[in-house]
């Protein structure tokens, strides 16, 4: 069975999916109103009727990764909420509770707005962020969606109307003008939301502009997209699906890698036809496919399932690239694990494969001054540490250079480390502090990469 026809449900409609009339209690509807009140919730035809598992929902992976649950809110929050909409309040209402709650849960997460916003001529360039030297983001207006929402997405602010935490630029003229005065830059990466849920010819537009402007410097466009997971037919049997195709060919043939970026969360989103079919349509395209997700608690914290993912991967001719941490941003507390068990699932999971899947890096964080990576747990003399490195850095020098952490098996996020060995701050730290919200000295920053000046 395929589904052809996009049905997307929201909280206006999910009540009506079949299978919620006949397996969701009362309480669980109540809930996924509650949650989904403050953060986004989609879902659509392909995941209900071909991911989940309906005969064990609570416990599916797929359905806590699209269905609002209970537990993604704090208590308070989850009893603010509640007691609204018992008490009939009106939609102004409702939002002014639900932004006071997203504003609480740290929507734009490692310095989004206040470091990666770049500046063009004094103007700062609102739908851009240039966090590393190589990669500039761009946020198409038109992609600020997806085919369905992940309950862990730390671009939740993109998809609750707060046009205020919203990226977003048209103008595609002064992005190429940034990218000319930025030489250094060699990739850009298409982002929202999801840029494949745009229709071709406006995708084509946007693709266009960067091929035709014969920058020098650019090498690689990515497409970040979880299209292949919750909407493999939009390479298969959408009305323009051939002709996205073939705009994958024509970047090849300008002599631009295209780097298509999956996220596949766990592997039932790999094992239907229609996903196998759209993997195999896109690498004749001459794009090469990457794949990440992060590891979350609930979803897929386990080595054999990623040690699966990964094999899937590969013989779908998919390269595993990155394994993340769960983010520090709405539902995280869900999600999150500490850092050593997820290092040792990633190391688990990395001893079932053989070494072409060995490619994936990780646990990675995605923290303000970089990605850093967990390398694992260890004893230096009478103490426990974490060794970390960072995979990439607003310093380019701070680059696979390792440094170690106070063993804290409670920790899950960079935030919560101490240096290891005496120390009183981690070496970036002089550059970027972990305590930047009191310490960033504006004056400090290199406008070319958006990172403070070494001394």
């Amino acid at each position: 069975m395929t589904e052809r026809e996009y049905r997307v449900y929201t909280l206006r409609n999910f009540a009506s999916i079949p299978q919620i009339e006949k397996n969701l209690t009362k309480e669980e509807i109540f809930d996924i109103e509650v949650v989904g009140n403050i953060l986004p919730f989609k879902v659509n035809n392909y995941v209900i009727n071909q991911l989940i598992d309906w005969t064990n929902y609570r416990q599916d992976p797929i359905y806590r990764l699209t269905f609002p649950q209970k537990a993604m809110l704090q208590k308070r929050h989850y009893q603010e909420m509640a007691e609204a909409l018992v008490s009939d309040a009106g939609r102004a209402e409702l939002k002014l509770i639900a932004n006071k709650i997203r504003m609480e849960l740290n929507p734009h997460p490692a310095g989004q707005l206040e470091h990666n916003l770049p500046d063009l001529n004094g103007e700062k360039l609102q739908g851009i962020q240039h966090k590393y030297r190589e990669t500039m983001l761009f946020f198409p207006p038109q992609g600020q969606t997806c085919h369905a929402y992940c309950t862990f997405c730390f671009r939740w602010p993109q998809f609750t109307g707060m046009n205020e935490l919203k990226f977003a630029m048209r103008d595609t003229e002064k992005a190429i003008e940034y990218i000319r005065s930025n030489p250094e830059i060699t990739d850009i990466l298409f982002t929202g939301g999801d840029p494949l849920v745009m229709r071709t010819r406006i995708l084509k537009k946007y693709l266009n502009a960067f091929i035709e402007a014969d920058l020098p410097n650019l090498r690689t466009i990515r497409l970040g997209t979880k299209a292949l997971g919750y909407w493999p037919q939009r390479f298969v049997s959408d009305s323009d699906a051939d002709e996205l195709l073939q705009l994958f060919r024509s970047v090849e043939d300008a002599g631009i890698h295209l780097a298509f970026m999956a996220h596949f969360n766990h592997p039932a989103e790999l094992r239907t036809s229609i996903v196998q079919k759209a993997i195999s349509r896109i690498l004749e395209t001459g794009a090469v496919i990457r794949s990440q997700s992060p590891v979350m608690r609930h979803i897929n914290d386990s080595a054999d399932v990623w040690a699966e993912m990964w094999q899937l991967q590969v013989e779908s001719g998919c390269i595993p690239y990155y394994m993340f941490l769960a983010r520090d941003t709405g539902a995280q507390e869900y999600f999150a694990l500490p850092l050593e068990q997820a290092w040792e699932i990633y190391r688990e999971a990395y001893q079932q494969v053989s070494g072409i899947a060995r490619t994936v890096r990780g646990p990675s964080m995605s923290a303000g001054p970089g990605k850093v990576q967990v390398l694992g747990v260890t004893d230096v003399g009478d103490e426990s540490v974490f060794v970390l490195q960072f995979i990439q850095g607003r310093n380019p020098d701070w680059v696979a250079k390792p440094f170690f952490a106070k063993y804290d098996p409670e920790a899950i996020w960079l935030d919560e480390l101490k240096p290891a060995f005496g120390k009183e701050r981690f070496f970036f730290e002089s550059e970027f502090p972990l305590s930047w919200e009191d310490s960033w000295d504006d004056s400090e920053m290199r406008p070319e990469l958006g990172v403070a000046e070494s001394n």
